[in-house]
């Protein structure tokens, strides 16, 4: 049996601030295998992003221990693919020439890179588009050149921080059916931070719940939601009564 793609053990975190410690996770454990599509919600301040960061090595944990593919490395830099927030497109640069940054900082030739990307670019939405610059495209595109710059990287595995909170609900919905093709397609592991329960319903295999700070697991919720998934699940008994339980859990009334 194959490792786990990620795994953390018992993992806690605390931040020094001017005036006050800030303990942002108390003993996090939980493992996410290889293909699974896991989600993580939980309220503000409850600690996703830092596990993100611990995960790719920008903090240590105080405590406990963080697993890549089976293995215990201090140094997690570039094991897995990272998406932060904002799309962090560079202004100057073409969709084309933003996308092969990854490729270009392992020291593939340019041109090499540049082909590399422009045969990925149909399964992103983003043919015919490449010399655009990002002042031209919609909050929707440039969020697709923004994965498909993390796609490049090669990482089997990806954390994806709510790539999607910013755009408008039509183009949220659109997105996460192509992220959930594309996911399929390639068969990459996901493990992506929401605050939207449905959207954490809707694309995850199994949700992960966080509590209040300092981040403890509350609840993890399996979705057996038959693949492929499409939009009109959301009306359905099981699909509500899955976003109840999480609304629950999260202390949210319904």
């Amino acid at each position: 049996m194959s490792s786990p793609c990620i795994e953390f053990r018992h993992v806690s975190k605390t931040f020094a601030g001017a005036k006050h410690i800030v303990p942002a996770l108390e003993d996090v454990s939980f493992v996410v295998q290889p293909g699974e599509f896991v989600t993580i919600i939980g309220p503000s301040g409850s600690g996703k992003s830092t596990l993100f960061n611990l995960c790719v090595g920008l903090f240590e944990p105080d405590k406990g221990e963080i697993l890549i593919d089976g293995e215990r490395k201090r140094n997690r830099a570039g094991m897995v693919g990272y998406m932060p927030q904002r799309d962090l497109l560079l202004p100057w640069r073409s969709v084309l020439d933003n996308v092969i940054i990854p490729l270009e900082i392992q020291g593939i030739p340019r041109k090499v890179a540049r082909q590399r990307a422009l045969e990925i670019l149909p399964h992103f939405g983003l043919k015919t588009f490449e010399n655009e610059y990002p002042s031209a495209l919609s909050g929707g595109m440039r969020q697709r050149a923004a994965l498909l710059r993390t796609w490049l990287m090669g990482r089997s595995t990806l954390l994806l921080d709510e790539p999607f909170g910013a755009l408008d609900a039509l183009t949220r919905k659109e997105l996460q059916n192509w992220l959930l093709t594309v996911w399929q397609e390639f068969s990459r592991t996901v493990l992506f931070i929401t605050h939207d329960v449905e959207e954490a319903v809707y694309l995850a295999d199994r949700v992960i719940v966080l509590s209040p700070r300092p981040g403890k697991i509350k609840l993890e919720l399996t979705v057996d939601l038959p693949h492929p998934r499409h939009q009109s699940m959301t009306t359905e008994p099981e699909f509500g009564k899955l976003v109840r339980e999480l609304l629950t859990e999260l202390g949210v009334n319904t």
